[in-house]
């Protein structure tokens, strides 16, 4: 770990870095709260240990300056005048502890480990965040998206099963991760399968996993896609071309959740809920005998239907502004406005691709087009896609 010591006694400086490289850290020193600011703020390190006695800037006026800064690393302070209203204030000014002089070997490393370790657990919750915020937003006022809107946020809190249908293209996949991100599994997994994209004689070893020998290729054991997503969610997407082989295990598991991998007769207990999608008529492929009825009314607990973009044409304009901003701060262009012709006119579209169609136009007219959109550039750039 990367360490900072500021203290303006030369021997305690000396003392901590000793100790702290001797259990493998790297160290940066710091005679005062000014060259201190200047290092934190310069650097990333994993924790600071400060003195709060010191000349130019004393260490309570470091982590003022510091965390008005953004320095997000955890504040040991340290002194060899400390009292009780000390210790409160600096843990009030945002200090991780506090420790009295003479410094006590356990005590450092205690507090170090401690105070690295809610760093990282800091750090780790950012990164739930960041992925939260990463996930599209499902964009649009027509009364069927308000309708799916709705759905999730009363089904999402729940372990029910949802089976999602729609053309391809409709965004069936954003409602399965909303779906996941407001329930209470959204500190968990979330794992995507497309039953379509695997072959049939991988399928099962794909979901449930196998042992090293079970066949040819099987060098080594793997872990199927059920207990990836143990605890979490398993969006099956395309689940209408799944074998009627693979559907049989699939229903086991969703009956008694558990399973057996590939080559194994040891059960193994999962907690996983499935989340399905597909741009089939179950119903039909159960007439025609490729789809379990017994699994299609596992699934389909709830069931939300995503509509294609032809019938919910009032919310073409908002998905295209969206797309704009999206893609232009994705790709570090300059921000683009389009006139509202424009937007009529490819509100006036078919979109047999449906959103994916559109996202796809829209940064083409981006690229290809000037500052502004406009209905030319639609008609030039955007049109010969519906011929």
């Amino acid at each position: 770990m990367k360490i900072l010591i500021i203290d303006d006694e030369k021997s305690i400086r000396n003392t901590l870095k000793e100790i702290l490289e001797f259990e493998g850290h790297e160290i940066t020193l710091a005679a005062d709260g000014a060259e201190g600011l200047a290092a934190a703020t310069s650097n990333s390190f994993d924790a600071i240990f400060s003195d709060i006695k010191m000349p130019n800037m004393d260490g309570l006026e470091f982590l003022d300056k510091a965390f008005d800064a953004g320095v997000e690393s955890p504040v040991i302070m340290i002194s060899g005048h400390g009292s009780i209203d000390t210790a409160v204030e600096c843990i009030k000014k945002g200090a991780y502890d506090f420790i009295q002089k003479p410094l006590d070997l356990n005590r450092i490393l205690i507090t170090l480990n401690n105070a690295t370790e809610k760093g990282d657990l800091v750090k780790e919750t950012k990164i739930l965040k960041k992925k939260v915020a990463k996930i599209q937003e499902i964009v649009g006022v027509s009364p069927a998206i308000t309708k799916i809107k709705n759905m999730i946020d009363r089904v999402a809190p729940t372990d029910a099963r949802v089976l999602i249908t729609g053309s391809n293209g409709t965004g069936k996949e954003l409602v399965a991760r909303w779906l996941h991100e407001k329930s209470g599994r959204n500190n968990m997994p979330f794992i995507e399968v497309n039953c379509a994209a695997i072959p049939s004689e991988l399928i099962e070893s794909e979901l449930f996993g196998h042992e090293k020998g079970a066949f040819t290729s099987a060098i080594k054991q793997h872990k199927g896609k059920f207990e990836q997503a143990d605890g979490g969610t398993l969006f099956m997407d395309e689940i209408g071309d799944m074998s009627l082989a693979a559907q049989a295990k699939v229903l086991r598991v969703l009956q008694e959740n558990k399973l057996s991998r590939v080559g194994s007769d040891k059960d193994i207990n999962v907690r996983v809920r499935v989340i399905a999608a597909t741009n089939k008529d179950l119903q039909e492929e159960i007439q025609k005998g490729n789809f379990r009825e017994d699994l299609y009314h596992r699934l389909s607990v709830i069931i939300i239907h995503v509509p294609p973009l032809c019938e919910r044409t009032e919310d073409i304009p908002l998905l295209t502004r969206y797309f704009i901003d999206q893609i232009c701060e994705e790709s570090g262009m300059p921000h683009r406005k389009i006139e509202e012709d424009a937007l009529n006119e490819l509100a006036s579209y078919r979109w047999t691709g449906n959103i994916r169609e559109l996202r796809n136009v829209t940064e083409r007219l981006l690229i290809l087009s000037n500052n502004t959109i406009t209905k030319e550039d639609v008609l030039n750039y955007a049109r010969p896609v519906f011929k």
